[in-house]
C-alpha cells in the first residue's frame, strides 16, 4: 500500500477479510450450523473451543496493560468483565461451562484443558503473543473479527436448536450475550483502528492484523476436521469421544 485509504475504504477492505476469510466459510462450520456434526463432533469442538474462550480475558488483559490512556482501560477492561463476570459463577466462560456441561463434559477436565488438540493451544498461544508483541494497534485490530460474530452467532443459535435434540436454550446461554457485547466492541475497536492508523502502513498492519486473526480461528476448526472428521487422525492425550 502506497496511499492512504479513507476510513469508509478501510473498513471496505476489513470487511471484505471477514468475506473471504472469517471461519463461517469453514466447512466444519457449515456442517456444524447445519446439522450435520454427530454428538460427539459437537462434543468436541466446544471442549477445544473452551480454550479459545478461557484465553479471551487473558489476551484482553495484555493489551489493556500496554494502554497509557485511562479512558481507553475503562472501555476496553469491559471486555475481561464480559468473560470473567463480577462473580463466581458469572461471565462468558462460565457461560461456556454450561454448554460442555450439557454436553456429557466433566467440568473439572474442560477446565483443565487437558484434552484439547495440540494445534488448538499453538493457535490461541499464538494470538495472545500476537496482542503482546506486536503494537497496540494491530493488537485492537486483530479483535476486529467482532465485525461478522453476530451474523455467525445467528446462524449457529437457530440452526443448532433447530437441528440437534442434545441442545437447548440453556446450553447456548453464552452466544445470547454476545448479539450485544460483540457488536459494542467491534465498534469501538473499528473506531479506533480508524481513527489511529495514520500512514498506509499502519493502514495495512491493521489488514494484516485481522488476516492472522482469521487464520487464527480457520486453524483451530482445520485440527478439529483433521482429528475428528477426515481422516480422523486423534493425535496422542487429545479427547477420544465415548471416553470422558
Amino acid at each position: 500500500m502506497t496511499e492512504m485509504m479513507s476510513h469508509a475504504e478501510l473498513e471496505a477492505a476489513l470487511r471484505q477479510i471477514g468475506a473471504e476469510r472469517y471461519h463461517w466459510n469453514h466447512p466444519f462450520h457449515r456442517r456444524l450450523h447445519g446439522g450435520e456434526c454427530s454428538k460427539a463432533e459437537v462434543t468436541v469442538w466446544a471442549l477445544n473451543r473452551f480454550y479459545y474462550q478461557s484465553m479471551i480475558p487473558v489476551k484482553d488483559a495484555a493489551i489493556l496493560a500496554r494502554m497509557r490512556d485511562p479512558a481507553l482501560r475503562r472501555a476496553w477492561r469491559q471486555r475481561i468483565i464480559d468473560h470473567d463476570g463480577e462473580r463466581e459463577g458469572d461471565g462468558g466462560i462460565e457461560r461456556w461451562l454450561k454448554l460442555t456441561d450439557g454436553l456429557g463434559l466433566e467440568r473439572d477436565y474442560v477446565i483443565s484443558t487437558e484434552g484439547i488438540l495440540p494445534a488448538t493451544r499453538f493457535a490461541v498461544d499464538a494470538y495472545v503473543h500476537f496482542v503482546q508483541e506486536r503494537s497496540l494497534l494491530e493488537a485492537i485490530a486483530s479483535s476486529l473479527t467482532e465485525m461478522f460474530s453476530p451474523k455467525i452467532i445467528a446462524d449457529r443459535v437457530s440452526g443448532m436448536l433447530a437441528n440437534y435434540d442434545f441442545i437447548n436454550e440453556q446450553t447456548l446461554a453464552y452466544f445470547g450475550k454476545r448479539l450485544s457485547q460483540a457488536p459494542r466492541d467491534a465498534d469501538f475497536a473499528l473506531d479506533y483502528v480508524k481513527r489511529e492508523a495514520h500512514t498506509p502502513e499502519q493502514q495495512a498492519a491493521v489488514l494484516a492484523a485481522l488476516t492472522f486473526k482469521c487464520d487464527v480461528l480457520w486453524a483451530q476448526l482445520d485440527a478439529l476436521e483433521h482429528a475428528y472428521v477426515t481422516p480422523g487422525r486423534i493425535p496422542p492425550g487429545a479427547f477420544q469421544p465415548g471416553a470422558a
